[in-house]
């Protein structure tokens, strides 16, 4: 039985234990809140400990670990894997942040283990689906992520609840893109590029954010025309925001906006995940496109209700360990999503929750 460490006991973190305990690992959560530990609903054979890792995390901790998967703040990154490089530990963690990615990488040189970040869903399980879609391809043109976390019954004028980390989707609505434009690297304003799209019968918008592209844009330059990466929304929420960001410039006062959201903004876990990967290009001589498109609602799973943000994104980075422990991935340095087999992850009794549903 491997023993595993989750960092950060919030939504994502709780689930992600909860799932890795029902798979047979040995699992340790860290939080530095105790009270809030305590109170957790979790198998008992869950051990609860207290680190206050804002302020570092003692190596010693991980000591006989197989790896730490962190899901914690994307500011607490590169504290999470120093202490993973000291103890000679895998490490996994969900950051959509790019700095933060760069700094993993830079930790990742000559690490005798895994380094795997992004492992969510975007970046994540779409880059896995992005990378194998572009294989079918004898010269690939577009590569087109869409991904949405949405309320199944919007009720205000955002067509937003709450369902995953606040302070992650205010970072992603503001910092600066990453895309490939007319065959170049470049970085694309956030909330640009608005689009419509529908998935399964239902209209959404999209706009540039960031984060999502994970090392795609490093991996397919000078290959593609274009390739970007747009969060969906139902109609009208990006307008919202555009407001909200740049008119009353809650932009550069993202504490203010981070408190109205938490106040006003109800979570729920009735809620859907909907994504759509688009690859163009030529095959055989003649101009194809392939899509795979999901729409992932709340459901049981693995011994209880899980949302359908915790499906795809505890389940994705759930996948990923098994796919480690099994060697069937890169098990030392920088692992790119990329370089996550999709057929081998779709095959994973975890990544079974993006499986097409009859």
């Amino acid at each position: 039985m491997k023993q595993v460490t989750v960092a950060g006991a919030g939504k994502i973190g709780s689930a992600i234990a909860e799932l890795l305990h029902h798979g047979g690992y040995q699992v340790t959560l860290l939080d530095c809140h105790a009270d809030y530990l305590k109170s957790l609903k979790l198998p008992e054979g869950i051990v609860r400990q207290t680190a206050d890792i804002a302020h570092g995390l003692d190596p010693a901790v991980l000591a006989g670990q197989f790896a730490i998967l962190s899901a914690l703040p994307f500011h607490l990154t590169r504290t999470v894997a120093k202490a993973a490089v000291v103890a000679g530990v895998h490490y996994l963690d969900l950051t959509e942040d790019v700095a933060s990615t760069k700094d993993v990488r830079a930790l990742a040189e000559g690490a005798s283990t895994a380094f795997i970040p992004q492992c969510g869903l975007a970046p994540g399980f779409v880059s896995i689906a992005a990378h194998d879609l572009a294989g079918h391809f004898d010269e690939v043109d577009t590569i087109r992520l869409r991904v949405g976390a949405l309320p199944r019954f919007p009720s205000n004028a955002l067509g937003y609840n709450l369902t995953w980390s606040t302070e992650g989707l205010i970072n992603e609505y503001i910092e600066p893109c990453e895309a490939i434009v007319n065959g170049k690297r470049a970085l694309v304003p956030a909330l640009d590029g608005m689009e419509t799209l529908g998935v399964d019968g239902v209209l959404y918008e999209a706009f540039n954010t960031s984060g999502g592209l994970g090392s795609l844009c490093e991996t397919y330059e000078g290959r593609v025309r274009e390739l970007n990466y747009r969060t969906m929304r139902y109609p009208g929420h990006r307008d919202i925001m555009k407001v909200l960001l740049s008119d009353l410039r809650l932009s550069e006062r993202r504490h203010i906006l981070q408190d109205i959201f938490t106040h006003a903004i109800p979570g729920t876990s009735q809620d859907l995940v909907v994504l759509s990967v688009i690859v163009t290009g030529t095959r055989h001589g003649r101009q194809h496109q392939e899509t795979l498109a999901r729409t992932i609602q709340a459901r049981d799973f693995m011994g209880g209700y899980r949302t359908a943000i915790q499906l795809t994104t505890a389940g994705s980075i759930c996948a990923v360990l098994d796919l480690l422990a099994e060697g069937k991935i890169p098990t030392s340095g920088f692992v790119r999503q990329e370089d996550i087999p999709l057929d081998a992850y779709l095959a994973n009794r975890y990544g079974q929750v993006y499986q097409q549903q009859n």
